[in-house]
């Protein structure tokens, strides 16, 4: 597969839950980690104030240098900016538009209601270069990028029926490790094909459904691959666009 690691381009998480954030750890395939600062003094007079969530998610989005997509104006409900995934040089890789309900791990077995939710995630397409810092070499994204950071997605928001908390964990490592699997192969008899519109145009999809909800990805024509998941909403009645106003989302 044409991505980093089993680790992948994974997200940099804004409001994801902790299974998330584990799902989905950064690494670029460089072998130095991103300088963090230095701590703050003992006697600093006074501490700045933190910059609101959604401040540092929109400022995130805008520090892309590719399009953003989501649904398109077919689709009428709650829209809002989820994850930004940056590479260890800050380089913004990916990130993700939630659209419906938000999702929750536990979803229909808290609450007794079906959730219904599309998550849509903008992948930019990278050849294989050089890390800034020229100790490693990042490699290209792919369409499989799309496929697992969709898969794990979906799994972070996926909880078994009856199963004891105290297994979840073991659960999301195999089944983490199964969507990167199936990422690895697209062409295989877990996926069929799905044609949706992107800007208007039929786009091929590669899809796979499950007892959590959908999986698909396919690449746009303007330079970006494209990964979808969602819950309670069919997938055969979407379509995708570049967002042109990021305020149309929470």
């Amino acid at each position: 597969m044409e991505t980093t690691s089993s680790s992948l381009v994974g997200a940099q998480t804004a409001d994801a839950p902790a299974a998330a954030d584990a799902a989905q750890e950064p690494h670029t395939g460089s072998h130095t980690s991103p300088h963090t600062g230095d701590p703050a003094e003992v006697q600093q007079p006074e501490a700045a104030a933190p910059v609101p969530a959604a401040r540092r998610t929109v400022e995130g989005f805008l520090a892309a240098d590719f399009p953003w997509y989501g649904l398109d104006g077919a689709f009428t409900g709650p829209r809002r900016l989820m994850q930004v995934g940056t590479a260890a040089d800050g380089t913004v890789e990916h990130g993700s538009t939630g659209h419906g309900d938000e999702p929750s791990a536990r979803g229909e077995i808290a609450t007794g209601e079906k959730e219904r939710f599309a998550v849509v995630i903008t992948v930019a397409s990278n050849p294989l270069r050089r890390s800034s810092d020229g100790t490693g070499v990042l490699e290209a994204t792919s369409v499989s990028s799309a496929a697992w950071l969709a898969g794990s997605g979906l799994l972070a928001y996926s909880w078994p029926g009856q199963m004891d908390h105290a297994l979840r964990n073991d659960w999301l490592d195999q089944q983490t490790e199964a969507a990167w699997e199936l990422a690895d192969d697209l062409e295989g008899e877990d996926w069929s094909t799905l044609s949706l519109p992107v800007d208007g145009e039929p786009t091929t999809f590669h899809y796979r459904e499950s007892e959590f909800g959908w999986v698909l990805a396919g690449s746009t024509g303007s330079g970006v691959h494209l990964g979808a998941y969602g819950r309670g909403m069919s997938a055969y009645g979407l379509g995708f666009s570049a967002i042109t106003d990021l305020g149309t989302y929470e």
